[in-house]
Parts: structure tokens; C-alpha cells; sequence
């Protein structure tokens, strides 16, 4: 495989992998600080992602379902108010900030914020390359035994049989959330995860294709959106939500609750003992985890009851139940599902399965490879992570690791939410530019 180098005099101060929500703020922050620094403070910044455009959960869409954070809490304004890359802006480039505001509410469309993260995404466009995906990032050791850079490889979007090396001082990973799914689960074009829902029930729909059972496994806001969208769509099948749970639970969304969200909430965390830190994670798993939104809630079970008094009931609630079995026939699913309390077991013949059960974040280790050795580890061996979001590394190492959404274990519940993606933007921003004022004259002097 053909391989090209960037140029020696083109060595990034800050390589992003991966550009969804959180590296899209890093770029606005670096963005926005270079706009007004002198050329020796500014930062040289790239960004590399694997899709060929932006997108973010793009098969949950779901046209009317609305985000759970606060519009307030987009890639900028909890950092910097005045910004020009503002949902509030992107509002009033669209010709719909006063028709928002009549709407007199804090949550917009899941769509909608998706069109403003691709009209921001656009605006730092010569930053990032596309279906460039990245490979390995190997080490860059000097004569003395000091890595001073990562060489981050990756596919050339101009030709996938070539590879593209590019030098940094420091990385910003960023890969997201991968699908969860139970184990010895085998993917098809009738068992799916969430992700891929609205282009699956499109090609179905598109084909023709009769559904006349569908089966959704899982008991959070995925789940029930998918359960909804699936009675909406397939006006002609039986849905059924499995799920261990008596019911769907609500979230807690109460101000104090809420409070775990706040930006102080991650010192809080981050300077906790691990116990402390173990306790306040599942004292607020019901803020995030395996929870549904109260309307949502109220609206499924009418739904159920309105098709009671009906007498077709096209959606079915199985809780308390487990899925034990999937079998695949040539025109079906025979899907066991179980009732725990009694362990009766019934065989449902489903057209379609889907696993609505959530993420996790990437194995950094896989993508790191070599690099990944010099990453210091804790006793449960996570990886050990300062507050500004860089790694802790071996002594020898100068190069720096930032990661964005894999650092739970430090920051807190919000590390793979929106909550505070534009703090700490800021934050890892502010990292680079004092790590940049105390190497920029060690590098002069080794040069003289």
C-alpha cells in the first residue's frame, strides 16, 4: 500500500480523530481563538473523520423526536455566549429564531439540532478531511528517547488503497459510541441494532416488503422511540417491547438531579475518591440510563389502551421478560421470549428484531495500538486521565492525548453526552495553548 507523508513543516499542534458533536466544538474553539491571536499563538489543527460527510445518530432521525438537553447547551454557548456558531445563530441565518421562540420551548428537534451541528460542521470545513479514516497512531521517538509526536495514518480519500501519514504534537480523540449488543447476536436484514432503524424500515417499506411482527428488545429512550416508530410506520404489524423491567422507567430530569450536568459537577466528580465516585454515578444512572421521557411514556401506554377498548391490539407490552433464543428460518425469526416470574416460555414467529441496547465507547487501546502502552493506567487498569482531558503518559513521553467521551471513570456521567461538549472544548483548547507557551521555546532552543 502506496503511502504519503505530510509535509515536516506541517506538524499539527492538535489532530482530531474523529469529527462528530465533541471535535466539531474543539474546532470551533480553536477556530475562534486563532481568529484573534497572533501567528505564533495560533494553533495548527486538523481534524480527520471516517464518514464521507458529518452525521451524528442519523438513523434515529426520527422526525418529531426532540433533544434532551437544552438548546443552551449546544457546541459553544456554555463556553462563550457571544459566539457566532450558536444555535441562536444558526436560528437566525435559517429565517426561524422568532418562529423557535413561540414555540416557548428549550428542546428542539433531534433533526433540527442535526441540521445546525452539519451548518456549524460546514463552517469549519477546511479543517476536517472526510472518509479519511485513521488506522493507527504510532509514536514518534527522537535520538534522545523523547516522543515529541504522533504519526496518525490514515486511509487518502482520494484513493482507499493509500495511506496518508500526518505529524502532531497532540491528538484529540474523539471515535464516539459503537452499538452494544447482547452476546452471540448475529446482524441481518432481520435483526438490527437501533442505529440503523429509520434506513432499515425505509428499504422495507420502500420494497414493499410485508412486516407483520415486529419485536423491539430494550427498555430506554431508544427502545421506546423505536417501539413508536415502528406502530407509526408499519401501520399493518404487531410491535412488541421486551423488556426486564416492570415498566419504562422515567427520567429524572428535576433540577436538582440535573445539577450532575453542570459543568462544576465534573471537579466535583474528578476530585472524588472512587467509592464517592461509584455512589454518585448510580445515585443518577436514572438522569441518562435505561430511562424514557415521561410524554413518551404516557403516550405508549394510551396508545395500548385505546387498542384495548378498540379490540386490535397492535402493540404489545412484554415486561418482565427476557428474549432466550433466536432462531432464523428462511422467512421468519423464532424468537423465545421468557416471563421471568414464572419462567413460561413462548415462541414468537417476528419478521423483525431489533436491539435497542445502547452503546459503549471504543476500545481506545485498539485504536492507539502501539501508543497505547504509553498511556498510564489506574488499579482497575483505566486508563489515567488529568482534568484538561489529557492522558497521563510515560515520563518520556511530551506528545499529548486528549480524549473526548471515554473518560467516565474521571469526569462523570456527562463524558458522552452534550452537556458540557463546549466547556470542554474550552477547556482542552486552553490545555494546548499552555502546553504550546511551554514547548514553543524548548523547540527553539534545540533548533538554535
Amino acid at each position: 500500500m502506496d503511502t504519503l507523508h505530510s509535509e515536516p513543516d506541517s506538524i499539527y499542534d492538535i489532530l482530531g480523530v474523529g469529527f462528530g458533536p465533541s471535535n466539531l466544538a474543539l474546532a470551533i474553539a480553536v477556530e475562534e481563538h486563532n481568529e484573534g491571536a497572533p501567528a505564533t499563538e495560533r494553533l495548527h489543527a486538523g481534524f480527520l473523520e471516517r464518514q464521507p460527510h458529518f452525521g451524528w445518530h442519523r438513523g434515529m432521525l426520527i422526525d418529531d423526536a426532540t433533544m434532551q438537553v437544552s438548546f443552551l447547551k449546544d457546541l459553544v454557548t456554555m463556553r462563550n455566549p457571544a459566539s457566532g456558531f450558536s444555535f441562536l445563530c444558526y436560528l437566525q441565518e435559517r429565517g426561524r429564531l422568532t418562529d423557535f421562540l413561540n414555540q416557548k420551548t428549550l428542546f428542539p428537534l433531534r433533526i433540527e439540532f442535526h441540521d445546525y451541528f452539519e451548518w456549524a460542521a460546514a463552517r469549519v470545513r477546511h479543517l476536517v478531511d472526510y472518509s479519511a479514516e485513521v488506522l493507527a497512531v504510532e509514536p514518534v521517538t527522537t535520538e534522545d528517547g523523547e516522543v515529541r509526536w504522533f504519526d496518525v495514518i490514515s486511509r487518502d480519500p482520494q484513493d482507499p488503497g493509500r495511506t496518508v501519514v500526518r505529524r502532531a504534537r497532540n491528538i484529540s480523540v474523539a471515535t464516539g459510541l459503537e452499538p452494544h449488543l447482547p452476546p452471540g447476536t448475529v446482524l441481518s436484514d432481520r435483526v438490527w441494532h437501533n442505529s440503523e432503524l429509520i434506513p432499515r424500515v425505509a428499504g422495507l417499506t420502500g420494497a414493499g416488503t410485508p412486516v407483520r411482527r415486529a419485536l423491539v428488545l430494550g427498555a430506554g429512550q431508544s427502545a421506546a422511540e423505536a417501539v413508536d416508530y415502528l406502530h407509526r410506520t408499519l401501520t399493518g404489524a404487531e410491535v412488541c417491547a421486551v423488556f426486564a423491567k416492570y415498566g419504562y422507567t422515567p427520567a429524572d430530569d428535576s433540577p436538582f438531579a440535573n445539577r450532575i450536568f453542570d459543568p462544576e459537577a465534573v471537579d466535583t466528580f474528578f476530585n472524588s475518591p472512587p467509592g464517592v465516585k461509584q455512589s454518585l454515578f448510580d445515585y443518577h444512572r436514572s438522569t441518562n440510563y435505561s430511562v424514557v421521557d415521561m410524554d413518551l411514556i404516557q403516550s405508549l401506554y394510551a396508545t395500548t389502551y385505546r387498542e384495548k377498548i378498540q379490540g386490535r391490539e397492535r402493540l404489545r407490552i412484554l415486561n418482565v421478560s427476557r428474549i432466550r433464543d433466536v432462531r432464523a428460518l428462511d422467512d421468519r425469526l423464532d424468537v423465545t421470549v421468557e416471563f421471568l416470574p414464572t419462567g413460561e416460555r413462548q415462541v414468537l414467529a417476528v419478521d423483525i428484531l431489533v436491539h435497542a441496547t445502547g452503546y459503549r465507547p471504543q476500545d481506545v487501546g485498539a485504536l492507539l495500538g502501539e501508543t497505547a502502552k504509553l498511556c498510564l493506567r489506574d488499579e482497575e487498569d483505566a486508563v489515567r486521565v488529568g482534568r484538561d482531558h489529557r492522558v497521563e503518559v510515560a515520563p518520556q513521553v511530551t506528545a499529548g492525548i486528549y480524549l473526548q467521551g471515554s473518560t467516565e471513570h474521571t469526569h462523570g456521567i456527562t463524558s458522552t453526552l452534550l452537556s458540557t461538549t463546549a466547556i470542554r472544548a474550552g477547556e482542552i483548547r486552553d490545555s494546548l495553548l499552555a502546553h504550546h507557551a511551554r514547548t514553543a521555546p524548548a523547540l527553539a532552543d534545540r533548533s538554535a
